[in-house]
């Protein structure tokens, strides 16, 4: 009735998990799953470069430059957004070089600033969320007496 593991089934699987749970989560935390995408991508290639695995490495740096590409700079609203969309469309633009020239170059130091240069900005994506959920806690109870 049932048919072996294969991982076909199970990578559709997760996929679909994926799409579904898309629907449910907002922008914020869809930007802040981004960041964490790039990090542990950008962790994954640098990991992979100390031990010498060429193929993760380039996948892991292919999958940075993805998602710095596909979201995080398809999601900037330029117009809107003012100089901060400008500033992070430069910053992201300098990053994705960053990471061609680490995986042309093999170039860990290339990795780590890239690091550490998104590293700040989705920490302060995340403060920025507990922020306005903690004004919100304590603006609910003063709705609440009034």
């Amino acid at each position: 009735m049932f048919s072996t593991f294969s991982p076909r089934s199970a990578a559709a699987y997760q996929r679909i998990n994926v799409e579904t749970s898309m629907h449910t989560i907002d922008q914020h935390q869809l930007v802040s799953l981004l960041y964490d995408g790039v990090l542990g991508a950008i962790a994954t290639a640098r990991g992979a470069l100390a031990r010498g695995d060429v193929s993760t490495k380039c996948g892991s740096i292919a999958k940075a430059v993805r998602i710095l590409e596909e979201g995080l700079m398809t999601a900037l609203d330029r117009q809107a957004g003012g100089v901060l969309a400008e500033n992070l469309g430069a910053l992201y633009d300098y990053s994705l070089r960053r990471l061609i020239l680490a995986n042309a170059r093999n170039d860990d130091a290339m990795l780590h600033e890239v690091a550490r240069l998104i590293e700040p900005i989705a920490q302060g994506w995340k403060d920025m969320k507990k922020s306005t959920n903690a004004a919100n806690d304590v603006a609910q109870p003063a709705l609440m007496e009034a």
